[in-house]
């Protein structure tokens, strides 16, 4: 089965966590063992996300010269071989030594006419309270907006459109590697007439993997994140986890843009343009996921809503 496994930014990093080299190694061995028990026998593409590795290397950037920072895009393409060395060498450890690895920069293009450049709503980098947000908002020209109890940076996300390294990333499954590619929704990129240029945004990683695993003709998108399922009620009494949805269904439930909304909005994407199936659950249950035991299904095959 050729799969597709979306890692959620806790994969890399844990909320509270200092971002060290140390920390985030960590965590992606931690995420590595879970993907390595479906590994075999299946063709594995993994993307993830990258809000804090980017944060960080902006703010690093910041302080060696304020006034000529470096773009976003430029910044993506920087996490996407660090992240990609270290799930590579964490995976690596864990499966057979003849099992080829391949980190693919992939560039992804958006529309400049995108309605997200008029209205940025993608949270980068550490979290801070309130009084340090607008400090640096009013300092750096930043966006902020709540996340939790604390406030983040936030910049535009518009939707990927093209895959541009889809061919190469094609070639390596079909010669057995494991690929990691589309890091972070992959480099924002646009046509300036005929040239192709970088863009100060960050695409979603969900809907970059949706369409990812979408042209790959995957069989399963597995968007994995830091809760068991997608619940209704959230945090209230009454919450009760989904196993089964049909996206129509699903969609009406209205989820918070800034937590669940985006994955659930590529599952049912994937789930409506393929007829495949899209699972939302726990980077800890990527085994029982794929075996079809753990996490809310998003599939056309399923009617109405069921839960667990």
């Amino acid at each position: 089965m050729r799969l597709v496994i979306a890692l959620g930014g806790n994969a890399l990093l844990r909320r509270g966590e200092a971002m060290t080299a140390e920390n985030q190694r960590e965590n992606v061995r931690i995420a590595c063992e879970q993907i390595a028990k479906v590994a075999p026998g299946n063709e594995l593409v993994i993307a993830h996300g990258n809000g804090p590795q980017v944060g960080l290397l902006a703010l690093q950037g910041a302080a060696y010269d304020a006034s000529n920072p470096y773009p976003l895009d430029v910044l993506g393409a920087e996490t996407e071989g660090m992240i990609g060395y270290m799930i590579e060498q964490e995976l690596g450890n864990l499966l057979p030594f003849e099992v080829p690895f391949a980190t693919i920069l992939t560039q992804v293009e958006v529309d400049s006419a995108d309605p997200a450049f008029r209205k940025p709503t993608k949270p980068i980098g550490p979290v801070y309270d309130k009084a340090e947000a607008e400090r640096l908002a009013a300092e750096k020209g930043w966006s902020i907006a709540p996340d939790g109890d604390k406030f983040r940076r936030v910049v535009a996300s518009p939707r990927p459109q093209r895959i541009f390294e889809i061919r190469p990333i094609k070639w390596l499954l079909e010669k057995g590697s494991v690929v990691i590619c589309a890091g972070g929704g992959g480099i924002p990129t646009m046509y300036d007439g005929n040239k192709l240029r970088g863009v100060e945004a960050v695409i979603d990683k969900d809907l970059c993997s949706a369409l990812l695993a979408e042209q790959l003709a995957c069989e399963l998108l597995v968007i994995a994140t830091d809760v068991d399922a997608a619940y209704v009620d959230w945090g209230k009494p009454t919450q009760k986890s989904i196993a089964a949805a049909h996206p129509d269904e699903i969609d009406k439930l209205g989820f918070a843009a800034g937590s669940m909304g985006p994955k659930v909005q590529a599952a049912c994407e994937f789930a409506r343009n393929t007829g495949s199936t899209a699972v939302i659950g726990s980077l800890e249950n990527i085994e029982a996921i794929v075996q079809g035991t753990s996490g809310t299904r998003i599939s056309l095959d399923c009617d109405g809503i069921r839960y667990y």
